[in-house]
């Protein structure tokens, strides 16, 4: 049995090494559902990693950047939602939060402009969503705990103060600044980090595994097509066979009537087994046509003995008597048609 004889300590690394690949995928997945915008799977996703990252017994230095964005993602998709809290302190909304994870995930990272940005966007938008609402009470104390007196944030600090007590959420400078180009950056972030994690162990072995089984399925699914063809050619081959039975067993009573007395059969008789002979052949022929139709096969070339064989047949009972020529020549399963094309081509050819 699987796991017997094993110490506690090998289980328990081998343990926390799947986790971590499931994290990572989970990771993984919830950055592209965020992406595109399939919130009932993000939603899912976000449940299984807060799940996963609760089970750990510690977090690996190298498994922080993935958790951070993990929490990251899941504040910035409440943002709006301001009753919605992840903090202890009932005070600080969503974007608050999401703010102090950021700000974790950029100490993972080399500073960029598009940290940047998203640093700012994040600021105002954490001031933004309560003037939108009409909160300018609320908004104020966020202002007044997110801005400090440093001369770095006094000029944005200033402006969303002059918003607030205007009590205009209308202006252009919010408009500028807008949660959707927040979301458009955080959206940017997650394409850099779906590249550099792409090479995930578990998504490779899921894809891998995936793209055998749509192999095996398209195998699967062509299989039956193959028997029905198959058996599309058996059954063509039987019929042709019948067709054939049937073409000589009427060649041989037409011998029978030319070779007895004429007074003992009626010239009804005669023109009526001619009749039934050509419309026999006429199946025969598109049942040839069917098949070559069917199979590709080329078509068969005249030899010089059916050539002559067809001379002396209009010879002796003249053009257009093919279905004659045909019962006493041998022309390897040719039919009245081909007989009549081939004379035209042998006329053209000035070769009869």
């Amino acid at each position: 049995m699987a796991g017997e004889g094993e110490s506690p300590g090998l289980f328990a690394e081998t343990e926390a090494v799947a986790a971590g690949w499931m994290l990572e995928f989970t990771c993984y997945a919830l950055c592209r559902h965020f992406r595109e915008g399939r919130t009932r799977d993000f939603e899912r996703s976000r449940d299984t990693a807060q799940a996963i990252i609760n089970g750990l017994s510690k977090i690996a230095t190298h498994q922080m950047k993935t958790v951070y964005l993990c929490q990251f993602l899941t504040r910035i998709s409440e943002g709006k939602t301001l009753g919605r809290r992840f903090e202890s302190d009932q005070r600080i909304s969503p974007l608050e939060s999401a703010l102090s994870i950021w700000k974790l995930l950029e100490e993972q990272s080399k500073p960029d402009k598009l940290h940047e940005d998203i640093h700012r966007l994040i600021l105002i938008q954490a001031v933004a969503v309560h003037i939108e609402r009409g909160y300018f009470k609320e908004a104020t104390e966020v202002l007044e705990r997110l801005f400090s007196e440093s001369e770095s944030n006094k000029a944005l600090r200033m402006k969303l103060a002059l918003i607030i007590n205007g009590n205009n959420p209308d202006l252009p400078f919010l408009q500028s600044f807008s949660y959707n180009l927040l979301i458009d950056k955080i959206k940017s972030y997650i394409d850099v980090f779906l590249t550099e994690n792409s090479t995930n162990f578990l998504i490779k072995a899921a894809t891998k595994e995936v793209e055998t089984k749509r192999l095996e399925a398209t195998m699967s699914h062509d299989k039956p097509e193959n028997t029905i063809e198959t058996n599309n050619e058996s059954n063509l081959e039987t019929e042709q066979r019948s067709r054939k039975r049937l073409y000589s067993l009427a060649q041989h009573t037409l011998w029978k009537l030319e070779n007895v007395p004429s007074n003992e059969i009626t010239k009804h008789n005669k023109t009526s087994c001619l009749q039934s002979l050509s419309d026999l052949q006429n199946i025969e022929n598109d049942g040839k046509s069917l098949s070559h139709s069917q199979t590709g096969r080329k078509k068969r070339r005249w030899t010089w003995e059916e050539d002559s064989r067809l001379k002396d047949g209009v010879k002796k009972f003249g053009v257009g008597n093919w279905n004659k020529i045909l019962i006493h020549y041998d022309f390897n399963n040719r039919t009245s048609v081909m007989l009549k094309d081939r004379w035209r081509t042998m006329i053209k050819k000035d070769i009869a």
